[in-house]
């Protein structure tokens, strides 16, 4: 399927299942057009040649809109067709995929975004204790092009191995936000991928809606500081052990973003869809 073909059977899919399920209930045409997009542009090769399709999605909207989109069923919905629609394109399927809603209030209330990445593992293990952090050499691999979203609108360039983040001056990352903690949180590169861990914070630390105390990041996961969202990307991620090569993606304009202090590499955006709405 191209695009436009990927995108037609994705809104009839959804269409059909809200009339019978959800009648009344409308998803927005900007909705579909970026997960048809998020899915074609994310997709990788297996071991086998087969090309898998992504399996984690992140819907971003606008907060007013985020409410609506706490219906169960709704997601299932989304999810279902989603599934469908990749299997007609002959896309394999690794491990069931999950949506999770994020909100940023810099987004028009018509607008969204659509973060599509790969995850391998089940959360259950993705939240297992990762990897024996006492080990220094663990630090010797740091992960390349990696970087935060920070609220939509700033890029924070990965460049340390460990990297606070907080309301304190002397954190690496700033957010002066009273949401967040002093001492919120810290990002640590162990093994050549970058863990996240809770500092103790008073609002906690989310990974994809999930509250967590450590856990590894991978691109296109949201991590929410007490209601303050980061997206963490890599613009060459570490090869997976049943995947091939991604694929080379196109690359999206980010038009909002901060890009100051950013390296050039990292202005690829291989895990955001963002497509202007027919």
């Amino acid at each position: 399927m191209n695009l436009q073909e990927l995108e037609a059977r994705l809104q009839s899919l959804i269409e059909v299942d809200l009339l019978n399920i959800l009648p009344g209930k409308k998803v927005e045409d900007v909705i579909v057009q970026k997960l048809a997009a998020a899915i074609q542009l994310n997709t990788a090769i297996l071991e086998d040649g087969s090309v898998a399709a992504p399996n984690v999605y992140t819907l971003i909207m606008h907060p007013d809109e985020a409410p609506k989109w706490q219906d169960q069923q709704l997601l299932a919905i989304l999810l279902h067709s989603i599934t469908t629609v990749t299997q007609e394109a002959g896309f394999r399927i690794t491990i069931s995929p999950t949506i999770t809603i994020a909100t940023d209030d810099k987004l028009s209330i018509s607008d969204a975004q659509v973060v599509a990445s790969h995850r391998i593992e089940s959360m259950a293990e993705t939240n297992a204790s990762p990897l024996d952090t006492g080990k220094l050499e663990d630090y010797s691999k740091l992960p390349e092009n990696a970087f935060l979203i920070v609220e939509g609108v700033k890029v924070f360039p990965l460049r340390l191995p460990v990297i606070n983040i907080g309301r304190r001056l002397d954190n690496q990352l700033i957010i002066d936000d009273p949401r967040v903690s002093r001492n919120h949180a810290q990002l640590r590169a162990i093994k050549g991928r970058f863990v996240v861990f809770d500092l103790n914070s008073t609002g906690g630390t989310f990974v994809n809606g999930q509250r967590a105390s450590q856990t590894v990041l991978y691109p296109g996961d949201v991590i929410s500081l007490a209601g303050v969202a980061l997206i963490f990307g890599q613009d060459n991620p570490p090869p997976r052990l049943d995947l091939k090569d991604t694929a080379p993606l196109q690359n999206s304009s980010i038009d909002r973003m901060d890009r100051m202090d950013r390296p050039t590499a990292t202005l690829k955006d291989h895990s955001t869809a963002r497509l202007k709405k027919k």
